[in-house]
């Protein structure tokens, strides 16, 4: 397969090409996008061939659900029903980064919900994604643009250097805002349960509904025969080439811990990767430092993470070393994401 590229300005997007993707997704072909939270890669989610094709494509495993996306509030033909508190999450959120999953209608293929009865559905806010979805005339099902497992793509280079040949467009060119995938609420519970943390925090959720909570399971190891309700809650994400370790506590002594670990695979002969911050770079020494950005503002850290996990590939460093955050707000996406990509291997300072 010949991937096509396409450059697009996000303001201003041209709409020849929007209207050659639509039609793409429409006839049962693939469109790589950017949304704000990272690259999506699309399909008819009511085109259960077209669907089965983004599998294919990313080597995901078939039990992981889909979220689709839609350009407007009309979903009445998607679900059996749209809660009441789901309504008001879509009023205060919408367009945005914010995933309600709902009892699916007979309109939504199993494959797409991965043989759930229910689906996650979220309106994103980038100019691109919501004109092509409009163009598409269809609801685009669509996780992240990348081989299912790595991290995921926040620059349009990442989709094509996961996707080229394996989809029929790619289209985009500036760099996600947000950066970590959609906060995804499911709204078929009550109180809403929060099945993965992202930039629309349970602070932001208890707004709304002071019940409001996150499912413990999602911030540790799952079981093997778990089945996912949402994407992101059963495999190992976001995972670059090399193993991370994060480095938990006192922010302290986690920096003299990465120093002494540091060393400890220096002797070893290993490339060493740490994964800092704006206020503790100059701490560090021998090894590849990247800061994720000030810990003053959590939403650079969620923004840059991923890059920044990508970035330790093109350095093929043999191991990665990060520190960790406060588990509040923004904080909670970002420890997920990093427990994900270590395989939940942590070390205590």
């Amino acid at each position: 397969m010949n991937t096509k590229v396409e450059l697009l300005n996000k303001e201003k997007p041209n709409m020849k090409v929007l209207e050659k993707a639509g039609k793409i997704i429409r006839n049962g072909g693939l469109v790589a996008f950017p949304t704000e939270t990272v690259y999506g890669l699309g399909a008819n989610a009511l085109d259960d061939e077209a669907v089965q094709k983004i599998f294919i494509a990313k080597g995901r495993p078939q039990d992981n659900p889909l979220i689709i996306h839609v350009a407007d509030f009309n979903i009445e033909q998607f679900v059996k029903e749209v809660p009441l508190i789901a309504k008001k999450m879509m009023e205060e959120f919408w367009p945005g980064p914010l995933t309600l999953i709902m009892k699916k209608s007979d309109e939504i293929p199993s494959v797409t919900s991965a043989g759930l009865e229910s689906v996650g559905i979220r309106m994103p806010a980038n100019n691109v994604a919501k004109g092509l979805i409009k163009e598409a005339g269809v609801p685009i099902a669509a996780p992240s643009a990348n081989i299912s497992g790595r991290p995921s793509p926040t620059e349009i280079e990442r989709c094509i250097q996961d996707l080229d040949g394996k989809v029929d467009y790619i289209i985009g060119g500036e760099k996600c805002n947000v950066g970590l995938e959609s906060t995804i609420v499911d709204c078929t519970v009550d109180p809403p349960c929060i099945l993965r943390p992202g930039g629309i925090t349970v602070e932001m959720l208890r707004e709304i509904d002071d019940r409001v909570y996150i499912d413990p399971a999602i911030m540790k190891k799952p079981e093997e025969n778990f089945k996912p309700k949402a994407p992101g809650m059963k495999y190992r994400h976001y995972a670059p080439k090399a193993p991370v370790k994060i480095i938990t506590g006192d922010l302290k002594k986690s920096i003299a811990k990465i120093q002494e670990i540091v060393q400890n695979y220096i002797d070893a002969n290993m490339k060493v990767g740490i994964m800092a911050t704006d206020e503790t770079i100059e701490e560090y020494s021998n090894a590849i430092i990247k800061s994720l950005g000030s810990r003053e503002d959590l939403y650079s850290i969620g923004k840059n993470l991923f890059q920044v996990l990508r970035e330790f590939d093109d350095e093929k460093v043999d191991i990665i070393l990060s520190e960790a955050f406060d588990e509040k707000g923004m904080g909670i996406a970002i420890m997920n994401r990093l427990k994900k990509a270590a395989g939940f291997d942590i070390i205590k300072a």
